[in-house]
């Protein structure tokens, strides 16, 4: 099986959210998930001081689907959504 590269977009509850207790918070649960230790972190301005979290990260494809994945970390305090906006299959 191949690697995917998986982009989820975290979205707060509002702007008092705190970004690095979610992002820390949902890179566990992604270990948990998928055993992966690839990330990156975008912060993504929304509108009126409201910010998303874009993280990105490698998973085998073999996993499956993220569906879990994204009810868990939806379920972080201070969590509104969580949504897949991107899966692309790793080259090389």
């Amino acid at each position: 099986m191949a690697n995917v590269v998986v982009t989820l977009r975290v979205m707060p509850q509002d702007t008092s959210a705190n970004l690095s207790e979610i992002e820390a918070k949902a890179k566990k649960e992604i270990v948990d998930f998928c055993d992966s230790r690839e990330f990156r972190v975008r912060v993504e301005p929304i509108a009126f001081g409201l910010k998303a979290l874009d993280i990105f990260f490698v998973m085998d494809e073999g996993k499956g689907s993220t569906e879990a994945l994204e009810k868990r970390i939806s379920q972080i305090d201070g969590v509104e959504s969580v949504e897949v906006t991107d899966v692309r299959r790793a080259i090389g």
